[in-house]
């Protein structure tokens, strides 16, 4: 195909509200050079990740919730200060249109999903991996230009392309967490914010291990988790029983913190990969140490996790709950609706053509 010289997409041009993403259809088209390769994207997933972001919230000066963010920060990346303008979008489903020299088996026509977080450990990269959307352009817009190295086919995978673009945020954090707390099948597994992205994703993966799953969520939403693998359910807000887990899995953090640490069993494990309720936290330190308790702070994901969820991906082993679709222009409606938490599952942008 013709690859046109400019595109449409949603740049952020500063951290901010939801001011600060601009509609703009004369973006210039991205070329893929050696190792590189083009994708059209076919559907974007909406994630915390993309309006945290945007809000500035990983600045180390902001301590609230994620919903209360409003004081203006300058570093509020990952990896500290963003290079503006930027498109986000670190949820992508997408067919590869061109591609530079050296690509590899990376082919025209080929369907294709990427890891939020890539590998690239560097001396100016210490942290070890880089982030699509905000260290590099990502899928809010026609075209994303990726490295051929971090593509998934996905071709063959019986899920839609709505589908498959909700998945590797939310899937491949869930699957991370799992990995590192080393869930197994008869455990008893705790999850926090069980109906949103990552907490559902985590329900259905934990579900595929034969744990025994306890979800914690809104009793409107409850159905929605015991649909997805839970086999009990806590309500939100509610203190989970003493030494009854072998695993927490957390997105939450805030004021529960604590408790959940107690909800462990001696030689538990507690993964984190999210703190809505807030990143400031108290817990005693006896009750880590005296029970030997691990925690695990997840964000990097190594290849052989999203390998694994790409195979279930292809076999159709795991589906996300897509709960809307949106025009990609109308992102600032879609990240509302997502900051309200009426909405179990994901939502998903759709660029102007396919949003038709």
């Amino acid at each position: 195909m013709t690859i046109p010289a400019e595109m449409s997409g949603v740049l952020l041009t500063r951290h901010g509200g939801p001011e600060a993403l601009e509609w703009r259809g004369d973006i210039p088209a991205p070329v893929p050079g050696p190792g590189q390769v083009l994708v059209k994207v076919l559907a974007a997933g909406v994630n915390n990740t993309d309006i945290n972001t945007r809000v500035g919230w990983y600045a180390p000066e902001v301590t609230g919730a994620t919903s209360d963010t409003d004081q203006p920060v300058e570093a509020g990346g990952w990896g500290g200060a963003l290079s503006f303008p930027r498109i986000q979008g670190g949820d992508l489903c997408g067919r590869v249109v061109a591609v530079g020299s050296g690509a590899g088996a990376v082919a025209v026509g080929m369907r294709v999903t990427h890891p939020n977080c890539a590998p690239r450990p560097s001396k100016e990269n210490p942290v070890g991996f880089t982030v699509i959307g905000s260290e590099f352009d990502g899928a809010f817009a026609e075209y994303c230009l990726v490295e051929a190295r971090d593509l998934y086919d996905v071709t063959a995978s019986p899920l839609t392309d709505v589908e498959i673009a909700a998945i590797p945020c939310a899937f491949g954090t869930a699957e991370n967490l799992l990995t590192r707390a080393g869930v197994e099948a008869g455990q008893k597994v705790l999850i926090t914010g069980a109906s949103g992205g990552v907490g559902l994703a985590a329900v259905q993966l934990a579900a595929l291990r034969d744990a025994d799953v306890t979800g914690m969520t809104s009793p409107e939403k409850a159905d929605a988790v015991r649909d997805a693998g839970a086999g009990h359910i806590l309500a939100r807000g509610d203190t989970p029983p003493e030494r009854a887990f072998d695993v927490v899995i957390d997105v939450v953090g805030g004021a529960g913190f604590g408790a959940l640490i107690r909800a462990l069993k001696p030689g538990g494990h507690y993964a984190v990969s999210g703190a809505i309720a807030g990143p400031m936290v108290e817990a005693d330190l006896r009750e880590i140490y005296l029970a030997d308790r691990t925690l695990h702070g997840c964000t990097y994901q190594p290849p052989a996790v999203f390998e694994r969820l790409v195979m279930l991906i292809n076999t159709g082993q795991v589906r996300p709950l897509i709960s809307g679709s949106y025009p990609m222009s109308d992102i600032a409606r879609a990240q509302q609706d997502f900051m309200s938490k009426r909405f179990p599952g994901k939502l998903v942008l759709l660029p102007p053509e396919d949003a038709a």
